[in-house]
């Protein structure tokens, strides 16, 4: 399990250098002049000068990637963003505190919603709760996140009054109104990624429950609840546990939607802002962030099949 751990670190740190070499060539390199694409192409050559200078855009790439990456691993230092005239790092932390909570929210009520959907439907293959099953995950998958937002909006603020529309007002207001404001966007967020979930449940437990050693282990006389529970679903949890992990980064990209649509001051909103306001310092560093929660969260899957699949785990 240890060597396995350690090619899964050593994995994580190669992919998370190549995709920051990736994000660096793209935003800084491909494009041209990267003062040009922040201030315009209306703007006076002595201020792109000076923009070229405070951002050491006259310093060749490859110092400025080593010194943005050395920044990032020994500082914790993103650089400054032009827009905001403050530290991305400061930006970062105020958004975090909206996009983790809801993303965690939304993976939380996306994994308890598909599992007994999954496992209820492939139990009863071809009945009621099999074809109602099969309808929601339909539908899940045919509706974008956004639409759903913004039926929410309509129906459960505008109508029932029963959440806020939009925004939110921080955890300094408790978490009761917090949670309150991140359940909408969260449920949201969950139920197109949740139908995706239920259809990948329901498919593995069906294969589980046609193996051999669960039909001898109903021949043995062991009743079918008792079968489901020691012998299927933990069986049929370990390519729903590869499914879950690859949905996280839709979690994360969709967060970007989302928020946007309910307001919610996360890093979804400031990479829009960001992007519509060209600061090419910030969306550098959120394209990095997002992409390292994924091959974390993606790195911790690896780890959770290891542990659900003692197959891997004698062959590391």
């Amino acid at each position: 399990m240890l060597r396995l751990v350690i090619s899964r670190l050593v994995s994580l740190a190669v992919t998370l250098l190549f995709v920051s070499l990736a994000i660096f060539l793209i935003l800084e390199v491909l494009p041209g002049d990267p003062a040009a694409i922040m201030l315009g192409t209306a703007a006076r050559e002595d201020t792109l000068a000076a923009l070229r200078q405070e951002l050491g855009l006259d310093r060749p790439a490859l110092v400025r990637y080593v010194e943005w990456v050395g920044g990032i691993v020994l500082r914790g230092d993103l650089g400054t963003s032009i827009t905001y005239k403050m530290p991305v790092s400061t930006l970062v932390a105020e958004r975090m505190g909206v996009t983790l909570p809801l993303s965690l929210l939304a993976i939380v009520i996306s994994t308890l919603l598909a599992l007994p959907l999954g496992v209820a439907a492939a139990a009863r293959r071809d009945g009621a709760v099999d074809r109602a099953v099969l309808v929601f995950s339909q539908l899940g998958v045919a509706v974008p996140n956004f639409w759903i937002g913004l039926i929410f909006i309509l129906f459960f603020s505008t109508w029932l009054g029963w959440f806020p529309a939009g925004g939110f007002p921080g955890w300094d207001a408790g978490i009761a109104p917090a949670l309150q404001a991140l359940l909408l966007p969260a449920v949201a967020l969950a139920l197109p990624q949740a139908a995706v979930l239920t259809r990948v449940t329901r498919s593995a437990t069906l294969e589980v429950i046609g193996a051999d050693f669960v039909r001898t282990a109903r021949a043995k006389g062991v009743n079918q609840r008792s079968t489901m529970r020691r012998h299927v679903v933990p069986n049929a949890l370990i390519p729903v546990t590869t499914i879950l992990g690859l949905q996280l980064s839709f979690f994360f990209g969709g967060a970007i939607l989302v928020e946007n649509v309910f307001n919610l001051p996360g890093l979804g909103r400031l990479a829009y802002q960001a992007l519509n306001q060209r600061d090419l310092v910030v969306i550098k560093d959120i394209v990095l962030i997002f992409s390292g929660l994924v091959i974390v969260v993606n790195f911790l899957v690896d780890i959770g099949y290891a542990i659900l699949d003692p197959r891997l785990r004698s062959r590391a």
